[in-house]
């Protein structure tokens, strides 16, 4: 019974964006919104060709904050931001906690991301709290739980919640106060054509997120498949750490996707 529901979520997920197309701006306004737009033809897939393209360009180097990846500003701490912050972050401890022994991630339908492309941190993700995280945010549903490998053993080091592609800073600031936390996305990512996917590896790539290429027309005219954001909105949280920089490292973020 928990796989067919696990499974109509997924589906579900898929198809929301489809229906809220078809609906008027007042329509959609108090709802999430959809996690991809009309341009994107081709939805990328855990462990399509698309995601599989951002994730190796994500390890393959660091980003920085260059033209494939963007996040929220930083906001002025506003009366009530730390306390529903630390919420979350003893929120996320119990479920890490919880959740210290892998194998009881994957008993509870976590499912890990690409396991066998070497990553810094690996991704256990919950499709059906994915499917929830498009409407709100749940601290003890993350969508993803954020392991280190050893050997044959993971460590589990933080969470990842998300959020719909088009959500608004003011969105993501009601589900983590923005003065504490910063949002990321992967976004301009253009996929190479199958003749042309070493041109994504390497310290002169031009195609995956760590390209020079980084706009549709460049992209089109190399034949390769633009994306202007692969996956929603992201944030990491690492709530074993013992100050509050530390818990919502962005560096830690970005490092964890991309050395």
């Amino acid at each position: 019974m928990k796989a067919l529901v696990t499974c109509l979520a997924v589906i579900c997920w898929a198809l929301f964006p489809l229906r809220a197309h078809t609906q008027k701006p007042d329509e959609t306004a108090g709802m999430a919104m959809p996690a991809y737009n009309s341009h994107d033809h081709d939805i990328p897939t855990m462990g399509s060709d698309g995601s599989a393209h951002a994730m190796h360009s994500m390890e393959e180097r660091h980003l920085d904050m260059g033209p494939h990846m963007k996040m929220t500003s930083l906001r002025e701490l506003q009366p009530g931001d730390q306390e529903k912050a630390d919420q979350i972050v003893q929120a996320a401890r119990k479920t890490a906690e919880e959740y210290a022994n892998y194998k009881t991630a994957l008993a509870d339908g976590y499912k890990i991301f690409l396991p066998n492309l070497p990553q810094k941190q690996y991704h256990f993700t919950n499709y059906w709290y994915a499917f929830q995280a498009g409407t709100q945010v749940n601290p003890e549903h993350p969508t993803s739980l954020l392991y280190e490998k050893h050997g044959d053993d993971y460590k589990l080091i933080g969470v990842m919640y998300t959020a719909p592609k088009y959500a608004s800073e003011d969105q993501l600031d009601e589900r983590i106060p923005l003065s504490i936390a910063q949002w990321h996305a992967h976004v301009n990512l253009c996929v190479p054509p199958a003749d042309k996917k070493r041109e994504a590896w390497g310290s002169n790539a031009k195609f995956g997120l760590a390209g020079s290429i980084s706009t549709r027309t460049e992209c089109e005219s190399a034949g390769g498949r633009f994306i202007p954001q692969i996956f929603g909105w992201m944030v990491h949280v690492y709530p074993f750490e013992h100050d509050r920089a530390s818990i919502w490292s962005v560096e830690r973020q970005a490092r964890g996707h991309m050395d």
